[in-house]
């Protein structure tokens, strides 16, 4: 009896957005592991995406790195059409992108421009729409697809950053239930990971000192932790409209 368990990805590609960025790069890693081709994401960071390439590339895995900034439509557009003229199909995307505009700590709504508000939420849930609805025709007709969301408990409680913040990641877990609900029989899982104060990431608000005394485990996250969630979605078909939070103790779901 063969096993339910998807461990052998060298028929798949994934696709990671904000691959440069410490679950990105992570989860890169550990898909590749498993034999997935790559497609690495980066807005800015040129380097570590072109080094990000070349470990994949020892790994025995087709990799290559395209620029996009998931702030705009047309770059996201771009994206899409780059990564599939070049390495073809994505059957695993995982939206992994996002921005804080550098806000946190905000402590009143007035902090927060609409203007901000409405970039943070194209970045972090629009542009992931998009790309998730970029993608499905082709997973619609291998009947096979993983989807998966990065959101953050700041999605479920509110969070320390900010509303622009927290109601974009929000935004994502109703869009969760929507796909997962409409793609279930089609061989198309739909998830979120949703982390809490994870090292190796431009999003902390704080020091980790100060951080750490927050987790109730007394400490932070580790981005392969959070790589081995998103792994766990792609091998097991039989989870799907989930969004799962990865924070140590830290939000009781």
């Amino acid at each position: 009896m063969s096993s339910v368990l998807l461990t052998d990805l060298s028929d798949h590609l994934a696709l990671i957005t904000g691959a440069t960025g410490g679950i990105g790069h992570a989860t890169a890693l550990a898909l590749g592991a498993m034999k997935c081709n790559i497609a690495v994401h980066y807005n800015a960071n040129l380097e570590k995406a072109q080094e990000l390439v070349s470990k994949l590339d020892s790994m025995g895995v087709r990799s290559e790195h395209f620029q996009a900034d998931l702030s705009s439509y047309d770059d996201t557009r771009r994206l899409h059409k780059d990564v599939v003229d070049s390495l073809g199909q994505p059957s695993i995307l995982f939206n992994n992108a996002g921005l804080t505009l550098g806000k946190s700590g905000v402590k009143d709504i007035s902090e927060i421009s609409v203007e901000d508000f409405e970039k943070t939420w194209r970045c972090n849930c629009a542009t992931s729409y998009l790309l998730t609805q970029l993608c499905m025709p082709a997973m619609l007709e291998k009947e096979f697809g993983r989807i998966i969301f990065c959101s953050s408990v700041a999605g479920f409680a509110g969070g320390v950053v900010g509303p622009h913040y927290a109601s974009s990641k929000s935004a994502l877990h109703g869009l969760v239930h929507w796909l997962a609900s409409a793609y279930a029989k089609k061989g198309i899982t739909v998830n979120g990971v949703a982390p809490a104060l994870i090292t190796e990431t431009s999003m902390l608000p704080g020091t980790n000192e100060t951080l750490s005394s927050k987790i109730p485990i007394g400490r932070l996250g580790k981005p392969e932790e959070i790589a081995e969630t998103v792994v766990w979605m792609v091998k097991t078909a039989y989870v799907t409209n989930k969004v799962i939070a990865v924070d140590g103790g830290l939000f009781v779901q």
